[in-house]
């Protein structure tokens, strides 16, 4: 292949679009529905699990009634946080460290003492259409 023909192949290839992931949230077991979920996309780990301050982040917020969220991301590895602010504080409210409002995560990992590491949440979101299912969890 001439020169010409490489530089013309690889011109076309990044004018191309490349695919989004059209990923389907579904979130189990809100124990009300007062107040706001907060959902958050991230890809590094430094900003997971309070991905507020990652530029990159994806997030939304929907009322606690939702229990569909739709989003289109770019295909990688992201982890998945969403919490219920049930009072509108914009934050999950904590007693001697334990939340007391609902909060979950990508591959509903067991939390027990402090958030899961993000390894343990990481999900790869692919080109087309994927589904994650999140089950809330309410310690007090």
């Amino acid at each position: 292949m001439s020169i010409l023909a490489q530089a013309a192949a690889l011109a076309f290839l990044a004018l191309t679009p490349k695919a989004d992931g059209a990923v389907k949230i579904e979130i189990d077991g809100v124990r009300n529905t007062r107040g706001t979920l907060h959902l958050c996309l991230t890809r590094e780990p430094a900003h997971f699990p309070d991905c507020g301050s990652d530029p990159e982040a994806i997030k939304k917020s929907v009322p606690a009634s939702t229990r569909q969220v739709s989003l289109t991301v770019s295909p990688a590895q992201y982890a998945l946080s969403v919490f219920h602010d049930e009072d509108g504080d914009l934050k999950l409210d904590t007693t001697l460290g334990i939340p007391r409002e609902g909060f979950g995560f990508s591959r509903n990992p067991r939390v027990r003492f402090g958030p899961p590491r993000f390894r343990d949440v990481r999900i790869a979101i692919p080109a087309g259409a994927s589904l994650v299912s999140v089950r809330m969890q309410y310690l007090l």
